[in-house]
């Protein structure tokens, strides 16, 4: 039995009353021997759950049951933390695979700023995706898997997860840590190369200029396409934005989810696009993006970002069937 102190009335006068030992703190609180790992990944779950938004049980499920330590690799891991007033990146070491377990960037090779997704922003874009049991998603830049393995429980076995990541010694490491995982399949170098065959959903996580043909064709009908737009910010690191493409009927439908500071992509980046999408950025005009048009015409009022091939537009895309045309080979 303890002892609790309380205060009532107006005049504020104390009064002791005994509790049950079990409401007290004890002394020998100790977190780490009262929770076990698999305690620390359903609150983290949890903790995404909120973070994120997260809409569907099964994702929720996903992120409680992978861990996230087999694909780290081995500990001491860095946690990378941003400085708010200039931009820059420092990192603190971690032991315990119990700390882990938080919506938390770590490092992967922090010489080169490459990093693990921050999972409340990740699991925010793979919630936009709206996956479903049986689907067959395509993963560019998977890393060493993480991700891709949350999407594989997602889809079941039942669906395909396609992956792809450009760094060789990464790739492996990802072929090793989803070898579990016999729905899932990994290609080693330029994601943009691989052909995924039809897709239900698709996640870049790499910085582009601009939707890869390939990746619009292979969309299927109600497909969902997420990518990031971005300029350079050094030479790795991009900003911009995050914007999901929809294919229905043949139209292109586009929106603006986040913003996003990324690694870049090795390719699908056009120089020439650079300048006009940081302008489009810097003013906002990108913000108002809602679909995404292949037919010729001339720059008019709604044109977020025209190109010689494509037009960011601002076009209402069910009011608009320009940005129904079919996407160019």
């Amino acid at each position: 039995m303890g002892l609790l102190a309380v205060t009532y009335g107006e005049s504020h006068r104390v009064r002791v009353v005994p509790v049950p030992a079990l409401l007290c703190f004890p002394r020998s609180w100790n977190t780490r021997t009262m929770m076990t790992l698999a305690d620390y990944r359903r609150f983290y779950a949890e903790e995404i759950r909120f973070a994120a938004n997260l809409s569907s049980p099964a994702f929720v499920e996903a992120f409680s049951r992978v861990p996230r330590e087999k694909f780290l690799g081995p500990g001491p891991w860095q946690v990378a933390s941003f400085d708010q007033l200039t931009g820059g990146t420092t990192y603190f070491p971690i032991e315990d695979p119990r700390h882990l377990y938080h919506n938390v960037v770590i490092a992967l090779d922090a010489s080169r700023d490459l990093n693990s997704g921050q999972p409340g922003s990740l699991a925010y874009w793979i919630n936009g995706l709206r996956l479903n049991p049986g689907d067959r998603v395509f993963h560019l830049g998977c890393g060493m898997g993480y991700y891709a393995a949350i999407m594989a429980e997602v889809v079941g076995p039942g669906g395909t997860v396609v992956a792809s990541e450009v760094d060789p010694g990464l790739a492996s490491r990802a072929a090793e840590n989803l070898s579990p995982y016999p729905n899932v399949t990994v290609h080693s170098g330029d994601g943009a190369a691989v052909d995924p065959g039809a897709c239900d959903a698709i996640l870049i996580n790499a910085g582009v200029t601009h939707a890869h043909p390939l990746w619009l064709d292979r969309l299927k009908q109600s497909g969902r396409l997420i990518l990031p737009l971005t300029v350079s910010m050094s030479k790795n690191l991009g900003r911009g934005i995050m914007v999901k493409i929809t294919r229905v009927n043949g139209i292109w439908a586009a929106q603006p989810i986040t913003f996003a500071a990324i690694y870049s992509c090795s390719s699908v980046r056009d120089p020439q696009l650079e300048p006009l999408l940081g302008k489009a950025l810097t003013t906002g005009r990108l913000l108002k993006l809602k679909s995404l048009r292949h037919d010729s015409h001339e720059p008019d009022a709604t044109c977020v970002l025209h190109a010689n091939h494509f037009c960011l537009s601002g076009a209402d895309p069910l009011a608009n069937n320009a940005a129904s045309a079919p996407v160019p080979s």
